[in-house]
């Protein structure tokens, strides 16, 4: 399946920005959806990640309470809204895919099989 992220930009802190994640094809909804961040030189890392039926969601601690995932699979689609955005949420996002089950870790970028292009979200302080 392809992934495209979208969404991005430049935004002053406490802003926000809907991130979308949108599958060339309608079985998005037969996968684990996640949301990583990477800076330059630095290693992908988790940030949030949603269930096949959007009931169940997973936070890396920063974020919480300032982003939501959430997912519309009839549009083939996975948003992230980030809300309250600090300088240190600057990165690329990737959205992520995979065959992930409920009792597997689903912060490991290594556990998702299909991978977005990236989009930039840059907050000025």
């Amino acid at each position: 399946v392809q992934l495209q992220a979208s969404g991005g930009g430049l935004v002053q802190a406490g802003g926000s920005l809907r991130l979308s994640c949108t599958a060339s094809e309608s079985t998005l909804g037969n996968y684990v959806v996640g949301w990583f961040r990477q800076a330059p030189g630095k290693e992908r890392e988790f940030v949030a990640a949603i269930s096949r039926s959007g009931s169940s969601t997973r936070y890396e601690d920063s974020v919480k309470g300032r982003f939501t995932i959430s997912r519309a699979n009839a549009k083939n689609t996975v948003y992230l809204e980030m809300n309250s955005l600090k300088p240190e949420d600057t990165y690329i996002y990737y959205c992520a895919a995979g065959t992930l089950i409920t009792s597997s870790p689903w912060n490991i970028p290594q556990r998702y099989a299909y991978w977005g292009q990236g989009t930039q979200v840059t907050v000025s302080s």
